[in-house]
């Protein structure tokens, strides 16, 4: 019978053992009435997982995230359901942590508290599944994660899980089903008990952040460009390039239209393929501080080389030439930095209609101030001939086109190390 039970809990399937004892009288001390009793026979209850579960885990494995499954199930149901769905039977290859081996992948209750921290933190390496445990332990095993400097993410619905969640990193409580007290003690609450809508969240945090060091890259590198325009006109014996109301408008308009367009980037295509950043990893890192200054100094050069080709040749529209290539130069850029390594003309690149919009919204302002005569006065400009124009256009992709050889560069990992993997 014992061997019956193994074998169905080696299946997945939760084992219930039924037996029965005829009493005359009820007995005095309840804990006899467990005693004697009879075998009816076993009960096993299948609790399958979600369908989109093991995708989920999948998933997350390819993200750099390594599921582990903590339970109060026997040894062997646990193991075949995550075998099922994918926590167990991973290689390195697959995406699991590196030194996993087959056999220490499971540890028991009674096992777990035979080790002191340090063992624990060492048998956490390898680890994907705790059967058998007390809430006790779970707070352990969360720890000795924390030991090995993983950043830890809990899920629970009971009370007891609620001082684990609340010592991990981040507590995730179950929305439907959970206890008032693992929601209150847990950072994030899922509304519909899906553990695939942590991947979920997991793929919009990626790409919030993505998004964030897009438009900081973009911003940035745009003050960078109008600076050492200004900045450097008078050491190469030109006047002043730019008006304040010329810089006013560019970050008025050129900085903020196209920048905020850049917060509803949709993820790039290998956003859950790209290991997770370490916390404390500067928002700067991969390259990012090194194309802000390089391409700040092209977009300024570019800017300045009109500057002295149009003043020294007597053209009276110079200023309004610069003023149009540095606007054309920083909706280039914002183009370009959608990805930071994709090449604007892949198809892998997702649409933003919203950025398209924006730019094409900002050249057109950009041409009314240039070409309405009753702006001409306020903003200080000169309608520009055809060629001057056409000129202005050729010149402002200069740093479009820097951006895009800087990214293939990137795909080839010629620049800046792994970055944006």
């Amino acid at each position: 019978m014992a061997q019956a039970a193994e074998d169905m809990a080696a299946s997945g399937l939760r084992v219930l053992a039924l037996a029965r004892r005829r009493l005359d009288a009820p007995p005095g001390d309840p804990q006899q009435a467990e005693a004697q009793l009879t075998l009816l026979g076993l009960v096993g209850l299948m609790d399958p997982p979600r369908p989109e579960a093991a995708a989920a885990v999948e998933e997350c494995v390819r993200a750099g995230i390594t599921p582990v499954m903590i339970t109060g199930d026997h040894p062997a149901t646990a193991r075949n359901i995550a075998r099922r769905l994918g926590i167990l039977d991973r290689g390195e290859g697959a995406g699991q942590a590196s030194g996993w081996r087959s056999g220490l992948d499971v540890i028991t209750g009674p096992q777990l508290a035979a080790l002191d921290h340090e063992e624990l933190a060492e048998r956490a390496r390898y680890a994907r599944v705790y059967a058998r445990v007390d809430p006790e332990q779970k707070i352990r095993i969360v720890a000795a994660l924390q030991a090995r400097g993983e950043i830890t993410a809990m899920t629970g619905d009971g009370v007891n899980d609620a001082p684990a969640l609340k010592r991990a990193d981040i507590g995730v409580a179950m929305g439907r089903g959970g206890t008032d007290v693992a929601r209150e003690a847990a950072s994030l609450v899922l509304l519909d008990d899906n553990f695939a809508t942590i991947v979920a969240a997991v793929r919009e945090g990626r790409r919030i952040y993505d998004n964030i060091r897009k438009f900081i890259r973009y911003t940035m590198t745009s003050n960078s460009g109008e600076i050492w325009t200004l900045f450097l006109a008078p050491f190469l014996g030109l006047p002043i390039p730019l008006l304040p109301i010329h810089i006013l408008w560019i970050n008025l308009v050129t900085d903020g239209l196209p920048g905020l367009a850049l917060a509803v980037e949709p993820a790039e295509p290998g956003v859950m393929r790209r290991p997770p950043r370490p916390p404390r990893e500067s928002v700067f890192a991969h390259g990012m501080w090194q194309h802000m200054v390089w391409v700040g100094l092209l977009m300024g050069g570019v800017c300045l080389a009109v500057q002295a080709w149009a003043w020294r040749d007597g053209e009276a529209h110079w200023q309004t030439m610069v003023f149009t290539v540095l606007t054309l130069s920083q909706l280039g850029h914002a183009l370009a930095v959608r990805s930071e390594r994709e090449s604007l003309f892949s198809a892998a690149l997702g649409k933003n209609p919203t950025l398209w919009a924006a730019v094409a919204f900002t050249l057109a302002l950009q041409l009314a101030v240039i070409y309405v005569p009753a702006l001409n006065p306020v903003f200080h400009t000169e309608a520009l001939s055809v060629g001057e124009l056409a000129a202005c256009l050729a010149l402002s992709c200069v740093v479009f086109a820097a951006v895009e050889i800087e990214k293939a560069l990137v795909r080839r990992g010629w620049l800046y190390g792994e970055a944006a993997g």
